[in-house]
């Protein structure tokens, strides 16, 4: 007579191959794999690994969890950083993050956010002086300052900067690049900036060639664009008497500075306030007048004949608010295209541009506040 019964097989956690426990941590929320990192030396040695969170990573991105992060400002005027989640009706608050480094010149009135990146956020005191610059992933605790850059106003006199964030998908580093104008020596037609790049892997500064170095100033320091491996910031450039403005771009790959011309305007509105912002796997534009807000799409990416007016919308529209509030921004767009206002009261709305409906997002903007998309990851993890 044959033996029907079932023998259980219970295979300890800890012989578990590191393959099979992978393919577990990357579905587990971050807290709980922050968590699982106490249960080991074994596993903290493969969560903590390079190679593990790259994979967590790359799984991140790839599940669609789409998250809107937007840089927010307290009643008590403290600079904190919101996560919502795009694909609930109500747009709800996923977390909040509230920056906190006593150790750093940062302190919540005086920081500025440049940008985030796969989960980092890349933070600079607004007094250019005081050469703070740090990397922040709120979700997993880890704060990195970078060291003093080369070029500081003890080193070259008085500067102004712009800086940007970014992931080099050559190398798999994160960088960050900072282009100086010296002011001692001003000459927007003729001087060329310095430019240095920071890189993780090495946690050093590096000059980049002169003759490399862009000429141009920037008017506005309006957060960075970080897409298609590139920064892009609106720039402008004294020539023949008058101000030509652009996109400028770094590939962080290549390491090389190029220029995307402007769409065409009529009248003489170079310094009127402007900015790009992250549109699909492209870039779109904004130009405000006296009068209108203007939308241009690059439809393709790097190629100016692209160009597309997409709206223009009255600035002050009582019926279409049903408010007094007029449009003094626009920060960016939502993964379903819509664009995020910011009206003058502090109130953020997004427009749809097809449809045209508007939806009050509840959530009160400042003046610095910007928008991103955002994936929760373990980058910094490994630091010490």
């Amino acid at each position: 007579m044959s033996d029907n019964k079932t023998t259980n097989i219970i295979i300890p956690w800890g012989s578990l191959p590191d393959e099979i426990l992978t393919n577990i941590f990357v579905f587990l929320p971050v807290k709980s794999i922050i968590i699982c990192t106490s249960v080991s030396k074994a596993w903290r040695s493969l969560i903590k690994s390079p190679t593990f969170i790259s994979t967590h990573l790359h799984h991140s991105l790839n599940k669609n969890q789409n998250l809107l992060f937007i840089g927010l400002c307290s009643e008590n005027q403290k600079e904190f950083y919101a996560l919502h989640n795009e694909d609930d009706a109500d747009f709800t608050q996923h977390a909040r993050f509230d920056f906190h480094a006593p150790d750093l010149y940062y302190h919540n009135r005086i920081c500025r956010l440049v940008g985030t990146c796969n989960g980092l956020l890349f933070l600079s005191s607004v007094f250019l002086a005081d050469n703070s610059l740090c990397l922040w992933n709120p979700c997993v605790g880890k704060l990195l300052k970078l060291p003093s850059p080369n070029v500081t106003d003890a080193t070259h006199g008085r500067f102004d900067a712009f800086i940007g964030f970014g992931f080099d998908p050559k190398t798999k580093d994160y960088k960050v690049i900072r282009v100086v104008t010296l002011l001692e020596s001003l000459g927007l037609e003729k001087n060329r900036s310095l430019v240095e790049i920071y890189t993780l892997s090495t946690g050093q500064w590096r000059m980049l060639r002169t003759d490399l170095a862009p000429i141009c100033t920037i008017f506005q320091h309006d957060p960075q664009i970080f897409i298609n491996g590139a920064l892009h910031w609106v720039v402008f450039r004294v020539g023949d008497d008058n101000l030509h403005s652009f996109v400028l771009v770094f590939d962080l790959g290549d390491e090389v500075f190029h220029e995307i011309l402007l769409p065409e305007f009529p009248g003489h509105m170079d310094l009127m306030p402007s900015s790009v912002s992250a549109y699909r796997n492209s870039i779109a534009f904004f130009r405000k007048d006296n009068d209108s807000l203007h939308i241009w799409a690059m439809k393709e990416y790097g190629v100016v004949s692209s160009w597309t007016k997409v709206f223009s919308l009255p600035l002050f529209n009582l019926d279409l608010f049903g408010a007094s509030d007029s449009i003094q921004r626009a920060l960016g767009f939502r993964r379903n295209g819509e664009v995020i206002l910011k009206l003058d009261g502090g109130h953020l709305i997004s427009l749809d541009l097809e449809t045209r409906e508007i939806k009050d997002l509840r959530i009160m903007g400042y003046e610095k506040t910007i928008v991103d998309y955002y994936v929760e990851s373990l980058v910094l993890l490994d630091q010490q």
